[in-house]
């Protein structure tokens, strides 16, 4: 159970008891600054009956003990504990007695100040000794320290034994609490950039006839605004961090993705993210002049891990000219446009020889979904190029045109089955064809002027082939899109990039299988995504093993995976926010509407959403007809 708002986290057990193993405990800023936190009661530990979050930064714990010889089998205490991100825990003793109780308390604690990257390895050190400090503990190490106070102060407090000691006195029905506050040397309260009165995330509400939808996007949007992190040398610009525990700083392409994804939330998380990831651009001379670097990351069982760089590069202008269509101020775009035409020029630069767009490294292949990735950074940013009259746009639409027919044609196995396409071409120009969920970007193509989609790198009937393909059992695994078809060589379940489902991938196709009127491969793999989320208390990880859903089944939990992760949580909202179809124009003062016809969780309300700058609310009916129900002054709904 972790409980997030960065910088800060509390990893706890179901148990509510801090022992001090595995990764347990409050952490700040990548640090654990306390890693056991055992309460006990007239001597004995409570017996734990209940454990949920209740909200994306906090969880409740509940416990019962007998502590009176005459109650017989029934519990006459009751301790609850509210366990925060930002390092507080309050304790509270309620008596459930018929008698005055007197009850000794005790709460044992003690840190390893170990930072998240040693407790992974698992090569943390002994635990260290306390030292009694202002109404509790300290603990110190070489590099820093923290302390625990406890309010009201301990009657007793035992350095040796890291010991505080209380006594109450309870009357019947009544109860007493204890607050401490956990914070490294120096720091002061937590001040999470999700929790500011000015998030960049609208509070978007959906009601409807499939209850899962509420409790999703409730869930997905408190997720995303605990990931939140602000540079406190650009206090006015946030973006997300890739996930917890693991992964609580940058990653520039996962910010990106997860950043598009909640458009419908606002523009202001994508323009954070954009002047975040422009200041680390490269400049210069040399090939990587234009790129936002980025870190390699794995890709499964057949190609090498790839430059998630370059995946970056090509994200930054498709979401700055998709950001300008949701609402992104004139201003704002200007001041944006610089960076994205470094990003368009490293393309044209790069992008000469023989048309693709070859990996970075040397030796490295030419990767399908990079081609998508490339494609869609083209024709969105020619457009963008067009809106802000700056030159080059017929240059980038004659590549994106070279490169639609010689994929076509380079890029497509034909087979029995009806055909796929390749994941990869090798260096001497062999295809690699396993069939994987990162042929999803094929689909996602773009958004243009006019509620338009742009024209994507398959040909009619080889994106229909395509759309059978994702829809079938060998990648459907019933709770989302392996990222490696069953029947593909090399296929594990829990593998990263080999079979496991990675939620944003399932969440691009369904996106993308709607927008192309393949609704029955996109409701499938809707439904199931949504029940994979509930299996999960809608908090979705990153991702899950791609086992098959069988009567009975739950998606089994990936333990690597971060939950909450940005592109899981932002998934979430680009899940619901496809059953209405939005395609705003707010440059052009238009709207479009494309629901899923289908409306395959009957009628749904989403209200709360953001397009030019204003409140948006639409309804889809259980027959597939959508309605809009709030929108800015002027905003024309467009055929």
């Amino acid at each position: 159970m972790v409980c997030v708002a960065l910088p800060g986290l509390a990893i706890s057990t179901e148990q509510g008891q801090l022992t001090g193993r595995g990764w347990e405990g409050f952490y700040r800023a990548g640090r654990r600054v306390l890693s056991r936190c055992q309460v006990r009661v007239a001597g004995r530990e409570p017996l734990a009956v209940q454990a949920r979050m209740t909200s994306a930064d906090s969880a409740r714990f509940v416990g019962t003990l007998r502590v009176s010889p005459q109650t017989g089998p029934d519990p006459d205490i009751v301790v609850e504990r509210t366990r925060r991100a930002d390092g507080t825990e309050r304790i509270t003793l309620h008596s459930a007695g018929v008698r005055p109780l007197r009850v000794p308390v005790e709460v044992a604690l003690g840190t390893d100040l170990a930072d998240l990257g040693a407790i992974a390895c698992g090569n943390t050190g002994p635990e260290l000794p306390a030292t009694v400090h202002d109404f509790g503990l300290r603990w110190s190490s070489v590099g820093g320290g923290a302390a625990v106070t406890a309010d009201p102060p301990p009657a007793d407090a035992l350095a040796s034994a890291g010991l505080l000691r209380w006594e109450f006195e309870l009357p019947p029905g009544g109860s007493a609490t204890i607050e401490l506050r956990v914070r490294p040397d120096g720091a002061g309260p937590l001040r999470a950039a999700g929790r500011a009165a000015t998030s960049p995330l609208a509070s978007a509400r959906a009601v409807g006839d499939d209850p899962r939808a509420e409790a999703l996007l409730r869930t997905s949007i408190e997720d995303l605004q605990a990931l939140l992190l602000r540079n406190p040398a650009h206090p006015a610009d946030t973006h997300l961090a890739a996930g917890v525990p693991w992964r609580c700083g940058l990653a520039p392409a996962e910010a990106l993705a997860a950043a598009r994804m909640t458009l419908p939330l606002g523009t202001r998380l994508a323009v954070g993210t954009l002047r975040t990831l422009a200041r680390s651009q490269l400049r210069g001379p040399g090939p990587q002049s234009g790129m936002i670097p980025g870190p390699i990351r794995d890709a499964g069982t057949h190609l090498p891990p790839g430059c998630t760089g370059t995946e970056a590069t090509l994200l930054f202008p498709a979401l700055l000219a998709e950001a300008r269509r949701w609402g992104l101020t004139e201003p704002e775009v200007e001041e944006l446009l610089p960076a994205a035409e470094r990003c368009l020029t490293w393309l044209r630069t790069t992008a000469t020889d023989g048309l693709y767009l070859r990996d970075p490294l040397p030796g490295g292949p030419v990767r399908c979904e990079t081609q998508a990735h490339a494609h869609r950074a083209a024709l969105l940013g020619a457009d963008l190029l067009d809106a802000c009259d700056r030159p080059g746009s017929a240059e980038l639409r004659q590549w994106a045109g070279a490169l639609r027919t010689r994929f076509r044609r380079d890029f497509w196995i034909d087979d029995v089955g009806g055909g796929r396409p390749a994941a990869a071409r090798a260096p001497d120009g062999r295809l690699v064809p396993h069939l994987g969920a990162a042929a999803v970007h094929l689909l996602d193509t773009g958004l243009l002027g006019g509620g338009e989609h742009a024209p994507g790198l398959l040909d009619k009937v080889q994106t229909e082939q395509l759309a059978r393909l994702l829809g079938g059992p060998a990648m459907d695994s019933g709770w989302g899109l392996r990222g490696l078809g069953a029947k593909e060589a090399g296929h594990n379940p829990f593998g990263h990039r080999s079979g496991a489902v990675r939620v944003h991938e399932t969440a691009l196709a369904v996106a993308g299988l709607a927008a192309a009127d393949y609704e029955k491969e996109a409701s499938a793999l809707l439904r199931g995504a949504l029940a994979a989320a509930e299996a999960f208390g809608h908090r979705l990880p990153e991702m899950y093993a791609g086992k098959q859903r069988t009567d009975g089944s739950a998606p089994l939990p990936h333990p690597a995976a971060c939950r909450p992760a940005a592109t899981a949580a932002a998934a979430g909202v680009l899940l619901l926010t496809t059953l209405a179809g939005i395609r705003p124009d707010a440059p052009g003062g238009t709207v479009t509407l494309r629901p899923m016809r289908s409306a395959p969780l009957g009628e749904i309300v989403l209200t709360g959403l953001r397009v030019a700058g204003a409140p948006f609310a639409i309804r889809v009916s259980r027959l597939g007809l959508a309605m809009v129900e709030e929108a800015a002054d002027g905003l024309q709904l467009r055929a």
